[in-house]
């Protein structure tokens, strides 16, 4: 099940767009991430390595 990033909480830093092995996460306008869940490989990289803890399973 592709991971969905709660905006809210999300501080822009990047982290998870570094480590997506698949490169299906991408950068707003306001910097905040959004994640491509059509190309999400569902391998939990991004949630392990956000500081904030602001990524999930939908």
């Amino acid at each position: 099940m592709p991971r969905i990033i709660d905006k809210f909480n999300c501080v822009a830093c990047g982290t998870c767009e570094r480590v997506c092995i698949v490169g299906c996460i991408a950068q707003l306008e306001d910097k905040k991430r959004i994640i491509n869940s059509s190309a999400c490989v569902d391998c939990g990289a991004c949630e392990l390595s956000c500081p904030k803890k602001c990524i999930s399973q939908n």
